[in-house]
Parts: structure tokens; sequence; C-alpha cells
């Protein structure tokens, strides 16, 4: 069956396979549109860089019109990222549009890796050391990096 939301989701996969941003891949699982599996290295010259973090992303059929559950599956410290993986991004709450697609949605949650934002604090314990120990946060960061060379 061939609904909206995967149709849309079969388009989303076939761009970001022809045409993948930088450090970011996704593909859906095996025999399952609705649920992804993706990877998003950390970017070059900053904390996070050389970490490989796998996320999941599971889509409803109100997709683009609702965006996708997206966690962390990887082992995180960072201000915005719960401690279950989940993510506060405002694009994946309510400033949600259709126009997102899965490229846009990765490219966004790296972005917040290197950009978080300690007002918004999923994380208080990461929130207050990038705001105040900047050093300690970072060396926290780059224990999380080496973490994701050797999680399964």
């Amino acid at each position: 069956m061939s609904t909206p939301a995967r149709k849309r989701l079969m388009r989303d996969f076939k761009r970001l396979s022809q045409d993948p941003p930088a450090g970011i891949s996704g593909a859906p699982q095996d025999n399952n549109i609705m649920l992804w599996n993706a990877v998003i290295f950390g970017p070059d010259d900053t904390p996070w860089d050389g970490g490989t973090f796998k996320l999941t992303l599971q889509f409803s059929e109100d997709y683009p019109n609702k965006p996708p559950t997206v966690r962390f599956v990887s082992r995180m410290f960072h201000p915005n990222i719960y401690a279950d993986g989940s993510i506060c991004l405002d694009i994946l709450q309510n400033q949600w549009s259709p126009i997102y697609d899965v490229a846009a949605i990765l490219t966004s949650i790296q972005s917040l890796l290197c950009d978080p934002n300690p007002n918004s604090p999923a994380n208080s314990e990461a929130a207050r050391m990038f705001s105040e120990n900047k050093r300690e946060y970072n060396r926290r960061v780059r224990e999380i990096v080496e973490q994701s060379w050797t999680a399964d």
C-alpha cells in the first residue's frame, strides 16, 4: 500500500541517496520505509570531530505534515539531547514544516551538535558545563566521540 507519507519517504530516500549532505547518511530499515536508521558524523574541527552517532527516525502516516520521532541511539552528552536520546530541537517540535525532508532534519541535528541552545536544556548538566566550563564540556564530548567508535 502506497500512502502519501510512504511516497514522500521514497522521494526523501532517493534525494538523500543521490545527493547526500556532508557527514550524514540515512536509509529505511529493511522492508519498513516508516523506520529509518541514520548516522551523523561529528563535524570537522569541532569537539565532535571523528564521532559517528547513530539515530533512528520513526515516521507516521501524517508525515510530512507531522515531524518524525528522532532519537540518538548512541550515548550523547549535549545540552539539547535527553538521556533517552530524544532531541530538543525546534524543527522537530513547534517549528516543524512539511518542507523539511530527512536530509534537512539530519543536517539541522548535525549543526545543533556544535551550536547548542543552553537556554532550552534537555540535559542541564551539559548545558551548565557548556556555559561555565567549556574545557570540561569539550573533554566530555571527546569521551562520547571515542565511545561512538566502539559502540555497536
